[in-house]
């Protein structure tokens, strides 16, 4: 039995996602193998042949590959996935737009947001936005799966010596090309692999007051912000810093709630964070629920006064 992993990579480096990846991946059973779909990405091949646990590394280079299109990486996943018994993709927005079209090729079940592998067949997945847990198995010949990357600890990177081996490529699609990418560039951590966040919501008002507040405290800690859908919906931040069901689950050491509500939406999100730091100034804010710290405060006034004790 082997299992597959889709790796997410720069074509230089390999993503974060894919090392917590690699030890779902471990607990299914049998040779790791990660797949490299890149263009001149020998360099992001060599990184997943030190991640411990991995047994090869498939490198499959071409420059239809280079921008990661969902098409064509499908479509060298299925030229592969016959020596598979398990095909896993980290729960990334990468990730979630390549494993459905494999799945319904393969004419199987995808499981999503894994969280949990009990055996080769039973997985524990979130419903109902993370208020309960279902067991699922699967009696799929090909098991295409999506890790939830925050429920599993990350592969060491440095302890592999697996062999990288190329893989006859696919052709691109005609159907689809790659146009342009606008990417945002920060110099904060990226939230989905920062240690502390900082996260505000709606009542903070205004764009303009969601970062004179915030982000003096983000400075302090050298953390990611992050937001409510509450407050993105009003503008008050960009859709990428938006954390909940439909934005991007977190896990830091440190998640630091500023005027947040607690909708389920928003803990489906963060509630997996080590130590969870509420401010708001309703006591029966349901955030209350899930915080290891809690302050009744006006957030206006208790975080310039945090941010003066740091």
């Amino acid at each position: 039995m082997a299992v597959l992993v889709i790796a997410e990579h720069d074509n230089a480096s390999i993503k974060g996602a894919t090392l917590n990846t690699v030890t779902a991946a471990l607990a299914c059973g049998g040779d790791v193998h990660v797949l490299i779909a890149g263009h001149n990405a020998a360099d992001a091949a060599q990184a997943a042949a030190r991640v411990a646990g991995v047994s090869k590394v498939l490198h499959a280079d071409g420059a239809q590959f280079e921008h990661q299109l969902a098409e064509n990486i499908a479509a060298q996943v299925l030229a592969l996935a016959t020596d598979y018994t398990h095909i896993l993709f980290p729960t990334t927005a990468g990730g979630k737009n390549v494993a459905p079209r494999v799945a319904a090729k393969l004419d199987a079940a995808q499981i999503s947001d894994v969280i949990k592998v009990h055996t080769a067949d039973t997985f524990d997945r979130p419903v109902y936005a993370g208020n309960a847990i279902a067991t699922v198995q699967s009696s799929d010949g090909v098991k295409v799966i999506t890790v939830r990357s925050t429920s599993f600890e990350p592969a060491n990177v440095a302890q592999g010596n697996a062999p990288v081996e190329a893989t006859p490529t696919v052709a691109g699609t005609a159907g689809s090309q790659f146009v342009s990418a606008e990417i945002a560039k920060s110099e904060r951590p990226e939230l989905t692999s920062a240690t502390i966040i900082v996260s505000g919501g709606r009542a903070l008002g205004s764009n303009e007051r969601f970062n004179a507040v915030l982000t003096p405290l983000a400075d302090k800690l050298s953390a990611a912000l992050g937001a409510s859908r509450a407050a993105v919906d009003a503008g008050y931040a960009p859709n990428d810093l938006q954390v909940g069901q439909t934005g991007k689950i977190v896990a830091p050491t440190l998640y630091i709630a500023c005027g947040i509500s607690g909708a389920i939406q928003h803990l489906a999100g963060m509630k997996d964070s080590k130590v969870i730091v509420a401010i708001n100034k309703d006591a029966e804010a349901p955030i209350f629920s899930v915080a290891d710290y809690g302050l009744v405060a006006d957030l206006f006034e208790a975080v310039p006064e945090l941010v003066a004790a740091l």
